[in-house]
């Protein structure tokens, strides 16, 4: 009987130590999995975060690369309209120098170009070219532009000239008619040029008024 009893207690001790051996495991194995999954959590998130940082950054890259390509296309569409405006004005202009061109006084002008013109050039031996509709009138003031030049000089340096001034007969040459008129000088065959024609004329002053012209249409700007 005490044998049975002693090996009934051996038996019971390993068996709960069996339990108490298996209990430890089960709790190891748990504290390790829970430790495991708490770390693939953590990366987990932290690779979420990282992911959503990045994408956060690209889109407000993209948004600023938008936001710059936007008001680059609208600084272009405003100079692009302002030039529009610009080239209309200095075409509205042109065209009233045409109608200037086609009025009573501008024989007058004419020949005050001419003399301008000579002035400028300094040469003794000169070729005007005008328009073709020009020609008839140019002729006709000629001798007067040229005497007029010579009575200048002559009052201003006490020099006398006898200037060679005559106009080009080659039709082909004959200046275009968005010149809107006015003359154009040679001399030296041409390697000294005085640019007196009515969009030139018109060019210089547009140059000159440009900065006022745009604190008018454009105040924003200033």
């Amino acid at each position: 009987m005490a044998a049975a009893d002693q090996i009934r207690q051996m038996v019971n001790f390993i068996l709960q130590e069996a339990h108490e051996k298996a209990n430890e495991i089960r709790v190891k194995t748990e504290h390790d999995f829970n430790l495991e999954k708490q770390t693939l959590v953590h990366e987990a998130k932290l690779s979420i975060q990282e992911d959503f940082a990045k994408k956060e950054k690209d889109r407000e890259i993209q948004e600023r690369i938008a936001r710059s390509t936007e008001i680059g296309e609208t600084r272009v569409k405003k100079m692009k309209i302002r030039d529009d405006l610009l080239n209309k004005l200095i075409s509205d202009a042109g065209a009233r120098c045409a109608v200037v061109a086609r009025g009573q006084n501008y024989p007058q002008l004419l020949q005050k170009l001419i003399v301008q013109g000579l002035i400028k050039i300094e040469e003794n031996e000169v070729v005007i070219f005008c328009r073709s509709e020009d020609v008839a009138v140019v002729e006709k003031i000629l001798p007067d532009a040229v005497k007029e030049y010579v009575d200048i000089l002559k009052r201003e340096s006490g020099v006398t000239l006898s200037p060679v001034v005559t106009l080009n007969t080659d039709r082909s040459k004959d200046l275009q008619e968005n010149t809107y008129g006015g003359v154009l000088l040679t001399a030296l065959n041409g390697k000294i040029v005085c640019d007196n024609t009515m969009a030139s004329r018109l060019n210089l002053v547009y140059e000159e008024l440009l900065p006022s012209i745009r604190a008018i249409l454009f105040p924003e700007e200033q």
